[in-house]
């Protein structure tokens, strides 16, 4: 792509707002001048009365690829991922088969090399028995290790403390958790079977994935981590009583444990269950309006450190079914970033922290490389937003495979104009550059 600037942009990068030219040059971002003469030799992309985003970076997807491509595809999900000014991604684990081996993760990233518009990490799964698979991780070329305390797919319940010890204790990169405590589910699954049969309705969710069995296995998590020093990242709090386990004394940077919040447990809560029903179950469950709150709060004083998706597709028949036969989990990466220009908006988070916490933070707690900044030299991963105007969710405009959003009916007062990924225009105005793939991210450990 011919060198381009981005004229007149208002910019918003570590804590600032302003108005400024970003010159960008092959993947990377040139220069950043103040407002003014042009340099020779650049296209120009005027941005006048637009703001310039560093590119979101997602650390929780479920991109379906390989084995559930009915549900998703990396196409198809990092196309929407795009269009919603999300630039990275880290994909999970358990997919089929589950990711358990460094061969089956290496062939998951060649497969994203051919088909994914924006950059793209995958987690290395654990199981009770692949501990010797997990220690050969390469800290600099994966974002991390996935183990799910409380159930998933195939064989990745990590259910065996010796097991859990030994990963805790030999991990050689962060370590990112789902902590639900199974033996609380499951005993709460058969009150609520007895009790209801088939007709259980969706609001009995969080009652079954409970606050305690939320709290019992992160707890148990952090309690691991500080005996072994393990790097740890805890996924998708869904609880007020979690945010008490995490720090806000210290900079991000000298974290050993951090912790992330998810849009759906900011945007939902158990008020939204009669009027949405399966299409916001999700693992762990939208809880308590109290929740809600606790978490936006422990967000904004830096307890809860990244806001993700757990974007997880399944297709509308699946989120049909009744609600013990429904799978958990929806999209969200396409509409991630206006939801929370939504808050922003109605003055209960700043567009700076809101950057701080989907751009920045990302990049700084699993230290990529040259990310999540609009920095030069660093890769142009860039997005252009637009504010003031109206944008209904509906599926004409949705782009998941599965065809449907959770979000369905929203009403954003913004637009995304335009999305960069290393230097190239994949994105605008509902236009893709289809030909132009993302890359493998690196870390800097």
């Amino acid at each position: 792509m011919k060198p381009f600037v981005i004229k007149n942009a208002t910019v918003v990068n570590e804590g600032k707002i302003f108005v400024a030219n970003v010159y960008v040059s092959g993947e990377f971002i040139e220069d950043i001048t103040e407002p003014g003469v042009i340099k020779e030799g650049f296209e120009i992309f005027d941005a006048n009365g637009l703001y310039l985003l560093p590119g979101v970076i997602d650390d929780q997807v479920h991109f379906r690829d390989p084995g559930l491509t009915y549900k998703a595809d990396i196409f198809t999900e990092s196309k929407a991922a795009v269009a919603g000014g999300v630039t990275s991604f880290m994909d999970m684990p358990n997919t089929v088969p589950n990711t358990l081996t460094q061969k089956l993760l290496e062939e998951k990233y060649s497969e994203a090399s051919k088909k994914s518009l924006a950059n793209y990490s995958f987690y290395m799964g654990a199981s009770n028995d692949n501990l010797e698979e997990i220690v050969k991780t390469d800290p600099r070329k994966v974002c991390g290790i996935k183990v799910f305390m409380g159930s998933s797919t195939g064989n990745m319940l990590v259910d065996d403390d010796e097991v859990l010890e030994e990963i805790f204790k030999k991990a050689p990169t962060l370590v990112a958790t789902h902590c639900e405590d199974e033996d609380t589910i499951k005993k709460n699954t058969k009150i609520f079977k007895e009790k209801y049969g088939d007709d259980a309705p969706a609001r009995i969710h969080p009652l079954i994935r409970s606050a305690k069995a939320c709290y019992l296995s992160s707890s148990k998590a952090v309690k691991l981590a500080k005996k072994h020093n393990t790097r740890l990242h805890v996924l998708h709090l869904s609880t007020a009583i979690e945010t008490e386990l995490f720090d806000n004394t210290i900079p991000l940077e000298e974290k050993r444990i951090t912790a992330e919040v998810c849009v759906h447990h900011l945007w939902f809560s158990d008020r939204s269950y009669d009027n949405k029903g399966n299409f916001i179950k999700w693992n762990p469950a939208v809880k308590t309006e109290s929740d809600r709150k606790a978490l936006l709060k422990a967000l904004l004083d830096d307890r809860l450190d990244v806001v993700a998706t757990d974007h997880a597709p399944h297709t509308l028949e699946e989120k049909q079914r009744p609600y013990f036969k429904a799978p958990s989990g929806g999209p969200m990466v396409q509409h991630s970033l206006q939801a929370m220009l939504e808050f922003y908006q109605g003055g209960e988070i700043s567009l700076e922290k809101t950057v701080e916490k989907m751009c920045h933070n990302p990049a700084r707690l699993f230290r990529i490389e040259k990310r999540g900044f609009i920095r030069k030299g660093y890769f142009a991963d860039l997005v252009l937003v637009e504010f003031d105007k109206l944008f209904t969710v509906e599926k004409s405009n949705i782009l998941y495979k599965c065809g449907w959003s959770p979000l369905e009916g929203a009403i954003f007062n913004s637009i995304i104009v335009a999305t960069f990924v290393n230097g190239n225009k994949v994105y605008h105005k509902g236009v893709f550059d289809e030909n132009v793939k993302g890359k493998r991210l690196t870390f800097d450990r």
